[in-house]
């Protein structure tokens, strides 16, 4: 998909010569890449982008300035998209613990289009780490875009309909497209759109990076004349602790300082804009492993009236700390649909792990399929020796092929491990399927982490494309103490393994501990129940509802690496200027939904859903929607948003909207039938070969005529030959047919009397 979408801007860049912008024009056409160049730079959306969608050629021209150019016959299939104008750019950042709330207003204009005619518009928005889009509002002279999350009860009232695939959709993990209908040309469009991404963080350090990088091609055409460019941020770590900057890729001014917040403003008259990503890194001078406790009452219209309550710890950078010495047991999944990229990308990751082990640490790779593989009988230290031997067992028995059986290489791993003492015993899963055990499996996981150890093995998981159950893998994760992240497509595959065994190889606190049952409280709630490890890698953050008084301290007590205890004293206070309900919303949504698959609890779900309509984040129980309103006389001005833009635009005139609703933009619960059949991770949705269309044409046209040899089977035999054969077989078939032809030739030429 993204490649298509890629080639659509490639053709629209190239149907964009047809533009006539005057005479004294400053900004020419797009001029054509060279492939090296179009391979280092795609096409696709490397900042928030607006594109007309063009499928008859022939609208294409300055809505001011007609061309007259001679006719163009034929239509664009699929449609090209042709990047629009823009005229305005402003972006607000709000981070808050490890959360960024980015809220980005721009402007743009149909340059592209007859003035006399319309196209549809397509909005692309890429995001930074985990990003997730939480609203989008477009205003053009006419009519009002705003999209709404809807509960699945909501959905069947009437005036709603289905909207098409790429009506909106995720082009790429990190990329949310959306299609305004019918816009004429000449119109100026004014876009606010909302998402949320993750903080990076590292020894110490958190690093915002949001795309931010227009290409030249969206300059308006014309005189150079100055645009306006603005950034502003606001920096929220945690009350007593105080923001640091460190770098920044814009020329950013802080403005104010106050009690852990920041406020720095970057604001210039520029001629081209943006073409660097926003990046800005900080940290939060404690000089020692920090943590706290904030409390926040419930709002009024909160669905769970609970107070609220957050407990987080951040690992600070010191040189002379000691991690914990691992055992890890490496879980590959080599099915038949790891073939390809995507296991050639695992074997890179794991040569990559294993370079980092220190030698005092000790390893085996289990890999599996319909069977279990074992590269040693037991654990072996990480020598330079072994780590040779494992990279050469790697190349040589890496081969796709088979089904799915995750049961047997997990209770493997754990017989390994339930030796050890002293060290973090880790199993590392990697998966791209589904299995139908997954409930029972998380009870067999369960019941042996359960037993009474000094340190239960760690499950940390990897769920490769769409295909695999993500909840059930993250559940797994959540039972044992570990972490779960997912490679969504096999671009980030190797990324991904990289940095979840970063947080592997950096604890340095585990069997953490908060006595909450010593606390005088009622309905208390806290997620996830079992407390992860202190990784430098990534800060801890808690969350959870409760009803009663809250202590003014909270003690976090933790074992160190030399197995001597850490007691770390939590301040609880208020979280003043915090929103504290839409930081912690998408973690609760996530570990919730996990829980909800795993006990099949049907209230568990209905108060996800609502969660999810009350912070606008999408779930596996709730779909997005566009909302379309005419403007009349009688249609008030949108609503002014919060900082996260919870409130919903209010109409008097209800019979003047119009609602499509989106398909499932959650990550789904697993699809058997697509691992039983070990289709590709990375395949969603993709067109049929042309081949394929012809087997299901001579399906429908013979085979009900003959069920022992028909075409049918003449193209799924020839479909098995490879391409030698091939060769061959069109070889010999092309004689036969030459020395027919001769025969024939032979039999009406002939002088002779017949």
């Amino acid at each position: 998909m993204a490649e298509e979408f890629a080639n659509a801007v490639e053709d629209g860049l190239r149907l964009s010569k047809r533009i006539y912008f005057g005479k004294d024009r400053a900004v020419a056409a797009p001029k054509p890449i060279t492939p090296m160049e179009k391979a280092a730079s795609s096409y696709l959306p490397s900042a928030p982008m607006l594109y007309a969608v063009i499928e008859n050629p022939a609208i294409v021209d300055n809505p001011d300035i007609p061309s007259y150019q001679p006719h163009v016959h034929g239509r664009c299939d699929p449609p090209a998209l042709i990047p629009l104008q823009m005229n305005a750019v402003s972006l607000q950042v709000d981070c808050y613990l490890d959360t960024a709330f980015v809220t980005l207003t721009g402007s743009w204009r149909v340059h592209c289009v007859m003035g006399s005619r319309s196209c549809d518009c397509c909005l692309a928005i890429p995001m930074g780490e985990q990003g997730s889009i939480l609203g989008v509002e477009v205003e053009v002279p006419r009519e009002l875009y705003c999209t709404e999350i809807i509960a699945f009860e909501d959905q069947k009232d009437s005036g709603k309909v289905a909207a098409k695939v790429d009506d909106g959709n995720y082009l790429k993990p990190n990329i949310f497209t959306l299609k305004i209908p019918q816009i004429d040309g000449g119109t100026n469009l004014s876009v606010t759109i909302r998402w949320s991404q993750k903080l990076l963080y590292h020894d110490g350090q958190f690093t915002l990076n949001i795309p931010f990088n227009f290409p030249e091609y969206v300059t308006p055409a014309g005189k150079k004349i100055s645009k306006k460019e603005k950034i502003s941020l606001n920096a929220n770590s945690c009350p007593g602790a105080e923001v640091l900057c460190k770098t920044a890729s814009h020329p950013i001014k802080e403005l104010r300082r106050h009690s852990g917040k920041q406020t720095f403003l970057y604001e210039a008259d520029v001629l081209n804009w943006s073409s660097n990503d926003f990046v800005f890194a900080y940290t939060i001078s404690t000089g020692q492993t920090y943590g706290g406790v904030l409390l926040q009452s419930p709002g009024a219209l909160d669905i769970d009236q609970r107070e609220m309550f957050c407990c987080y710890l951040f690992p600070v950078n010191e040189q002379s700390r000691k991690v914990f010495r691992k055992e890890v047991v490496f879980v590959v999944d080599i099915s038949g649909s790891m073939r390809g990229k995507p296991i050639e990308d695992t074997k890179a990751a794991l040569f990559s792990a294993l370079f980092k082990l220190d030698p005092q640490d000790s390893f085996n790779i289990i890999t599996f399929s319909g069977e279990t593989y074992r590269f040693s009988s037991s654990l072996v230290l990480a020598t330079k020796e072994s780590i040779q031997n494992a990279m050469e067992w790697i190349s040589a028995n890496f081969i796709a092929g088979g089904d799915t059986n995750i049961l047997n290489p997990l209770n493997q791993a754990i017989e390994m491990l339930s030796d050890t003492s002293k060290t973090i015993p880790i199993i590392f899963l990697i998966t791209d399927g589904a299995v139908e055990d997954e409930r029972h499996i998380c009870d067999v996981m369960k019941s042996h982490l359960t037993k009474d150890r000094t340190i239960c093995p760690r499950v940390y998981t990897l769920g490769v494309g769409r295909f695999c159950n993500h909840y059930f893998l993250h559940m797994l994760a959540m039972l044992s103490r570990g972490f779960y992240d997912a490679a969504h497509d096999g671009e980030t595959l190797e990324a991904r393994v990289e940095g979840l065994f970063a947080k592997a190889s950096s604890i340095f606190l585990a069997n953490i501990a908060i006595d909450f049952g010593s606390l005088d409280l009622e309905d208390f709630e806290v997620y996830p129940s079992q407390i992860p490890d202190l990784s430098s890698e990534s800060p801890l953050i808690l969350s959870g509802r409760y009803r009663g008084v809250f202590p003014d301290i909270l003690t976090a007590t933790g074992s160190l690496a030399d197995m001597s205890n850490l007691s770390v004293d939590l301040k609880v206070q208020e979280a003043e200027g915090m929103p504290l309900d839409k930081v912690l919303a998408p973690q609760q949504i996530m570990m919730l939904t996990a829980q909800a698959w795993f006990t099949e609890d049907k209230e568990l779900e209905e108060k996800i859903a609502q969660m999810s309509v009350q912070n606008s984040i999408v779930s596996e129980y709730t779909r997005m929607a566009l909302v379309v309103t005419e403007k009349t006389k009688g249609t008030p001005e949108p609503t002014k948003k919060t900082k996260q833009g919870t409130d919903k635009q209010k109409t008097e005139d209800p019979k003047s909207q119009r609602i499509k609703i989106f398909q499932n933009l959650g990550h789904g619960f697993g699809n058997l039938t697509a691992t039983a059949a070990n289709t590709p991770a990375g395949v969603i949705g993709a067109k049929p070969e042309a081949s394929e269309v012809f087997v299901k044409a001579a399906s429908n046209c013979c085979g009900k005529m003959c069920h022992k040899c028909c075409c049918m089977c003449c193209i799924q035999a020839c479909s098995k030959l490879n391409d030698q054969c091939a060769i061959v077989l069109t070889q010999c078939l092309t004689a036969l047919a030459c020395l027919s032809c001769c025969t024939c030739c032979e039999l009406c030429c002939s002088t002779e009397d017949g």
